[in-house]
C-alpha cells in the first residue's frame, strides 16, 4: 500500500501535530525524486531510527545553474510511490510550488566556509538554493533527524551547518553512499547515460580508490593528481571540473593525509556531470 501524498503544508503540519501529541520521533528524508536504493537506503535508516518517517519530493529550482538541467531532470513520482510503498513510510510530502516559494518569497539562506569551493565554484548560488530549500523542509516538516547520503558530502556538511548556525532542532544524519556493482555512485543522473557510458562512467570509482590509497601510504597529492586526472580522461570523460583533496571537516584544502581527507570529483560524460568522492 502506498503512503498518502501530501501537497499542501497546513495538511502535512496536522499529521505532524498529531505525532507529536503521541509522543513519537518523526524523520524526513529530503529528495529531488527519481528515487533508486540510494534513497532508500536513507528511508530504511530513517524508519529503523525513528517512529514516522516522510520523504519529501520537490525538485528545487533555485539549486539548478542550467535551466537545461532543470528541464531534464526526471520526474517520477508515480513510480517513487511504488518503490516507497514497502517501506511504509507514513507521508510523501510532495509540496505544490507555493508551498516553498509562494508569492513575493524574496528569502535566501546563504552559508559561507564549505559552500565556496568545488561545487560551489563551479555552481554559483547552487548550496543557497539547497540551504533555503533544506531549512524550509526542516521548518515544515518539524523532524527530529534528517537523513542525507555522502555521495554529497559537500552538501551533508552545508546543511549540517545551516541548521547549526539558525538554531534549527534537528539532528542531520549522513548515509554512505550506495554503489552500483561497478562501484559507481547511485545517482538519479546515471538514468541519462547510454549503457556504453555506464561502463565507462564505472572507471571513476576504483581510479578513486587507488589515488586514496596511494595518498593513505604518504603520497602528496599534487604529484599524483596528473596521472588520476589523466586516467579518467582515458577512461572516457569528456571534461574533469575538479578533483580535490580537503579535509572531511571543513573541507580545507590539503596536500596529505594528517588528518581526515575526503577525495572529491566532478566529471562530464555524455553530457551528464558526475560527482563522488570518497574517505582516505
Amino acid at each position: 500500500m502506498t503512503a498518502p501524498i501530501i501537497r499542501q503544508l497546513a495538511e502535512l503540519r496536522a499529521k505532524h501535530s498529531d505525532w507529536i501529541r503521541a509522543g513519537e520521533r518523526v524523520a524526513v528524508v529530503p529528495t529531488m525524486g527519481a528515487l533508486h536504493a540510494g534513497h532508500l537506503s536513507l528511508v530504511e535508516a530513517a524508519k529503523a531510527s525513528c517512529d514516522r518517517v516522510i520523504v519529501t519530493i520537490f525538485v528545487n529550482p533555485k539549486q539548478f545553474n542550467n535551466p537545461e538541467d532543470l528541464e531534464n531532470y526526471p520526474r517520477t513520482e508515480h513510480d517513487d510511490a511504488i518503490k516507497l510503498a514497502p517501506y511504509a513510510v507514513d507521508v510523501i510530502y510532495v509540496p505544490d510550488p507555493d508551498q516553498i516559494y509562494p508569492v513575493g518569497f524574496a528569502t535566501n539562506v546563504s552559508v559561507a566556509g564549505v559552500a565556496d569551493q568545488m561545487e560551489g565554484a563551479c555552481r554559483p548560488g547552487h548550496f543557497d538554493g539547497v540551504a533555503t530549500v533544506v531549512a524550509k523542509l526542516f521548518l515544515q516538516t518539524g523532524a527530529h533527524q534528517a537523513f542525507f547520503g555522502e555521495k554529497d558530502y559537500q552538501q551533508l556538511l552545508v546543511v549540517r551547518r545551516m541548521a547549526r548556525d539558525l538554531d534549527i532542532p534537528i539532528e542531520v544524519v549522513g548515509c554512505p553512499t550506495v554503489r552500483e556493482t561497478s562501484g559507481l555512485a547511485m545517482s538519479s543522473r546515471n538514468m541519462r547515460l547510454s549503457s556504453e557510458g555506464l561502463v565507462k562512467a564505472g572507471a571513476l570509482h576504483p581510479i578513486l580508490t587507488r589515488l586514496a590509497a596511494e595518498v593513505s601510504a604518504g603520497g602528496h597529492f599534487a604529484d599524483l593528481k596528473k596521472q588520476a586526472e589523466a586516467e579518467i580522461l582515458a577512461a572516457g570523460f569528456d571534461e574533469l571540473e575538479y578533483l580535490s583533496l580537503c579535509s572531511a571537516e571543513d573541507l580545507s584544502t590539503m596536500e596529505t593525509a594528517e588528518a581526515p581527507v575526503r577525495l572529491f570529483v566532478a566529471a562530464w560524460i555524455e553530457d551528464v556531470r558526475l560527482i563522488d568522492n570518497i574517505a582516505v
